[in-house]
């Protein structure tokens, strides 16, 4: 047993200091960046914020809104060939999204993930990335998973993860792996810091993951904890070559998530005739969402295979913020602003602008209230 006892970090820790910027406009900004693969070879050029493979986010009417601002989405696991068809036939251009899978392949030989990613390629050759998802990248099948995946599709971009540490950041990238997804406990619906105990303050892990990942001609995806624009802006300052995000843009009717009404005090009152006072209502929409480690998905998805059941995830009811048009509008506007800031005329060039200061209560809070 040992304890590190170096400082680790998360978004709330640390400001990106401004500095002299020869920029006059956020439109100055190249927000795309291009992209060479070190495994697959492939060159791409896109915005790197991915839209997270969670329910209620990784759906193609999400990525119809995010491929107009050459944004990605990760497609969820459970997500059908026949869905994959009608989408295509509805304008979802095969570059701008990445199918998904799991590890279930290595101890079962009928898992459906893998075979529906199989039939996905095999379909639609254009779609250029694979999403190899778990939440605990560290067990032993993860790096043979990865290999065997390489070894059948040699010319697809694969994304693996999740990691928090640099040597398995390293490890993946050499056994396969262009892209490694960063990030244990730190999402908004997830609870495995709760549950298991486990993870790295993010921030972290994107200075650690993202130093390892360059020494190998490697790239990472920091994968949960962003909460708002400016969090994005650290996680690439910090090292990270691509940003997934899942709470940001759920709630939005492009998730497709189950909508319910609910009656909501206001805050106000009406006096009766009585002299009493009752309290006012209003009616609100809210939707659902939900870690996928969760109990919700399970009943959603069916129980595992190997009887196992480890809890990791929450439920919430966001409240419904309609189309993810402005949400998008607000993310990219802020990155954007970040570079202004801090003289980055392109995200790639973020790292070498930015300088953190550590900090704490950075936020003023005087009107939460009125919101």
């Amino acid at each position: 047993m040992r304890i590190n006892t170096e400082p680790k970090l998360n978004f709330e820790d640390v400001l990106l200091q401004p500095k002299r910027s020869t920029l006059s406009s956020r439109k100055d900004v190249d927000m795309t960046r291009k992209f060479t693969f070190r495994n697959s070879k492939k060159v791409m050029n896109f915005t790197p914020i991915f839209a997270s493979n969670m329910d209620g986010v990784g759906t193609f009417e999400m990525a119809k809104v995010l491929q107009e601002h050459k944004m990605m989405t990760v497609i969820t696991k459970s997500t059908t060939i026949e869905q994959w068809r009608e989408a295509v036939g509805n304008g979802v251009r095969l570059q701008s999204v990445s199918v998904c899978t799991g590890t279930n392949k290595m101890w079962d030989p009928e898992a459906d993930d893998y075979k529906n990613m199989q039939e996905v390629l095999k379909s639609f050759p254009d779609v250029k990335m694979i999403t190899i998802d778990v939440a605990n990248a560290y067990h032993e099948n993860m790096v043979d998973f990865v290999k065997r995946v390489r070894d059948e599709f040699p010319e697809k971009v694969i994304i693996a993860g999740n990691v928090v540490t640099p040597e398995m950041t390293e490890e993946l990238i050499i056994n396969g792996a262009d892209v490694v997804k960063v990030g244990i406990g730190p999402g908004s619906v997830c609870t495995t810091r709760t549950m298991a105990g486990v993870g790295v303050p993010q921030f972290s892990a994107i200075l650690e993951c993202g130093d390892a990942a360059n020494g190998v001609d490697g790239h990472i995806m920091a994968d949960g904890g962003c909460t708002k624009p400016g969090d994005i802006s650290k996680a690439f300052g910090g090292g990270a070559h691509m940003v997934m995000i899942g709470g940001m843009l759920a709630g939005h009717k492009e998730g497709g998530g189950s909508i319910t009404t609910k009656w909501i005090k206001t805050g106000e009152h009406e006096r009766l005739p009585d002299g009493s006072f009752l309290p006012k209502f209003e009616e609100r929409q809210f939707v659902e969402f939900y870690g996928m480690s969760s109990d919700r998905a399970r009943e959603v998805h069916g129980k595992r295979k190997d009887g196992y059941r480890g809890n990791e995830g929450k439920v919430v009811h966001l409240p419904f913020r309609g189309s993810v048009d402005t949400t998008v509008e607000d993310i990219l506007g802020g990155v954007r602003s970040t570079c202004t800031y801090i003289g980055a005329r392109r995200l790639k060039d973020m790292p070498k602008c930015a300088s953190f200061v550590t900090t704490h209560n950075v936020i003023n809070r005087t009107f939460d209230k009125y919101e």
